[in-house]
């Protein structure tokens, strides 16, 4: 009886683990595209896209994390059942993110004046968020294919959610970012951690999916900075957008 117990505790604290994860990423959401999107008629000055596509952009990707805790809360409330129904759902939405994402990538590309506050050259500075879009789609896609490893599933999905967050943090409004990606892709890091002291205060080891998973997000922040920087992916980029020079 004890022992039930005991893992009934240890079960609600898993499922409050990620419900309160899954807010803290729609959070940073929030912050970082206040003054862009969500609070735009407050901001009129605020620099912002033009393109309209950008609105049901930011509505895409705003819905994917809103999907992301009402998941976790379905499953902290035990329906689980709809949580399921509501998985086709994410990975429907997370295509439409994929693809949203790219396109939205290429159009900032394409743009004089390159991508919105951001100084660097747009055809070097599109790796960043190709990258983005390469890793989420592996590690949600690698949740969905292990959507009966509850385990697994869990953590790539949040995972995958954290690889996407830095475009949101990069846009805090607060002097440290202007330190670029350093400050922005650290932060991001920051949110392994609680992931990594939950797997170590209950697992007393990494689950195989916050290792690789961890490793190949914060890996990736330094190859995607080097690698923008070559003539291999400036002459890619040039073709890909089809800008020339």
């Amino acid at each position: 009886m004890t022992t039930l117990a005991l893992t009934r505790v240890g079960w609600s604290a898993e499922r409050s683990f990620y419900l309160g994860m899954a807010l803290a990423t729609l959070g940073v959401v929030l912050l970082g595209f206040a003054r862009s999107f969500f609070l735009r008629p407050w901001f009129p000055d605020h620099p912002a896209p033009p393109e309209t596509i950008f609105y049901l952009h930011g509505a895409v990707f705003t819905g994917w994390f809103v999907l992301l805790v009402v998941q976790t809360s379905l499953v902290s409330l035990g329906r689980t059942d709809v949580h399921r129904r509501l998985g086709a759902v994410g990975a429907v939405l997370a295509v439409a993110m994929v693809a949203m994402g790219t396109a939205g990538a290429l159009i900032a590309a394409r743009r004089p004046g390159g991508f919105v506050g951001v100084s660097v050259p747009p055809l070097q500075f599109l790796a960043i968020p190709l990258f983005d879009m390469a890793l989420f789609s592996s590690l949600v896609g690698s949740a969905v294919a292990r959507r009966r490893d509850a385990q697994t599933h869990k953590r790539l999905m949040l995972l995958g959610s954290i690889a996407i967050i830095t475009a949101a943090i990069a846009r805090w409004p607060f002097a440290m970012m202007q330190a670029g990606p350093p400050a922005f892709f650290g932060i991001t890091d920051l949110f392994l951690v609680p992931l990594v002291m939950w797997d170590l205060s209950t697992r007393h080891r990494l689950h195989p999916a916050t290792l690789w998973g961890g490793l190949a997000l914060v890996a990736s922040q330094p190859l995607r900075l080097w690698v923008s920087g070559t003539p291999g992916w400036m002459a890619f980029a040039r073709w890909l957008t089809g800008v020339g020079g």
